[in-house]
């Protein structure tokens, strides 16, 4: 069962690439915030040159400070970092709801918890097991089990 949404046909595939593009805003954001850390407190080089010094006599001057260029690069890289998260954020809320949608295609109520769970919530196997077991008390939920019955609606469709 595939459910068309204009002309993009929305599988497991949709679901996969939400998945894929939250880990890529996740990098994204690391990699922001190692930039952050950077610029907040940038590294102090020193080097030793020989030259005039202000009384007038000549001898070797240590030069301390930030390397400019560096941190310029590092600045309009943490700039295009953000412009490139904002448009992911956007193409992530569109796949959301592309993912939204086919779920709620899913004929039984059991299997779209589970993808909620699998594919929007990012649990593993053994978390949605641990998450439906807490839904529903009286049924009893695996690791296995869960696997086994996402594999199964995706081979039977």
């Amino acid at each position: 069962m595939k459910y068309r949404r204009g002309r993009i046909s929305v599988d497991k595939k949709i679901l996969i690439q939400y998945c894929d593009m939250k880990n890529e805003i996740k990098d994204i954001r690391a990699r922001i915030k190692k930039l952050d850390r950077f610029l907040e407190n940038p590294p102090i080089i020193s080097d030793t040159v020989k030259g005039t010094r202000r009384d007038g006599t000549f001898g070797p001057i240590r030069i301390t400070g930030i390397p400019e260029p560096m941190y310029a690069r590092k600045q309009r890289l943490r700039n295009r970092y953000r412009q490139l998260l904002e448009q992911k954020e956007v193409e992530l809320l569109e796949l959301a709801i592309q993912a939204e949608e086919y779920i709620q295609t899913v004929p039984k109520s059991e299997l779209r918890i589970m993808f909620r769970l699998y594919y929007i919530d990012g649990y593993n196997y053994a978390g949605v097991a641990r998450q439906m077991d807490s839904m529903f008390p009286k049924r009893k939920y695996t690791e296995e089990s869960v696997r086994k019955k996402i594999t199964r609606f995706f081979e039977e469709n």
